[in-house]
């Protein structure tokens, strides 16, 4: 399987992606500059975190201009699997590949820390290795990771399964006090209506080694790869 990580100026989880895709998981993975325009040989791009542009203006409005988002668009309308975690979900936001925005989190505090995340939906190519209601423990690393969305946009992504990672004890319950940002209904991650386009704030690539405090991350790759392989098997 081939990925490609995306580098925006500014972005700083690109090297974190790149190495456990290449050494953890043993894939074939490019860097993708911001200036490309055709993703045609990949499988699966990645839009990592960090702070693309300076965050200037809106976390990820600029980064929605660059000249690879349009391929992003193309490479997702065709079926593509895109996965953008941190300032890649807020890049996919701003794009309109997913809906809704983040926004400063309630507590005006950047802040880097381990979470627990519920599956909500293993429908996703991207948690298809997991059970429906596992807890995973992450880290994330934000300032603007609060998810926000109107009424009709929010019910929408409930009644289609979208909403995929919610912010929750480590026993699985969804309360105020295990949302780390105020993200509406404890929202961690969402999938576009196909279910191919995944944003989170949490960083799986931060967790797939033991040395690193965790190795749940590894659930999203592993994920991939088995839907992956399931399609060479069944093409």
């Amino acid at each position: 399987m081939k990925f490609g990580v995306v580098v925006f100026p500014g972005t700083w989880s690109d090297m974190d992606f790149h190495h456990v895709l290449d050494e953890v998981f043993g894939q074939e993975v490019e860097y993708v500059w911001h200036k490309e325009t055709d993703l045609s040989r990949y499988d699966c791009v990645i839009l990592p975190g960090g702070f693309s542009y300076g965050d200037y203006l809106r976390v990820g409005a600029i980064a929605r201009f660059s000249p690879v988002m349009g391929a992003v668009e193309r490479f997702a309308a065709g079926g593509g699997l895109v996965l953008g975690s941190c300032n890649g979900f807020q890049i996919l936001c701003e794009a309109g590949l997913l809906p809704g925005v983040l926004l400063r989190s309630v507590h005006l505090q950047y802040r880097c820390q381990w979470v627990h995340l519920r599956v909500e939906n293993t429908s996703s190519p991207f948690l298809s290795a997991c059970q429906t209601g596992r807890v995973l423990r992450m880290p994330i690393s934000h300032y603007e990771g609060c998810y926000f969305a109107d009424e009709a946009t929010l019910a929408e992504l409930e009644a289609n399964g979208q909403v995929v990672l919610r912010y929750s004890t480590p026993s699985g319950e969804i309360t105020e006090a295990a949302n780390p940002n105020g993200s509406l209904s404890n929202i961690a991650g969402i999938t576009n209506a196909e279910g191919n386009v995944l944003g989170m704030m949490p960083h799986p690539e931060r967790c797939c080694e033991e040395i690193l405090g965790g190795t749940d991350g590894r659930a999203f790759f592993d994920s991939i790869l088995s839907v992956h392989a399931g399609k060479e098997t069944h093409p």
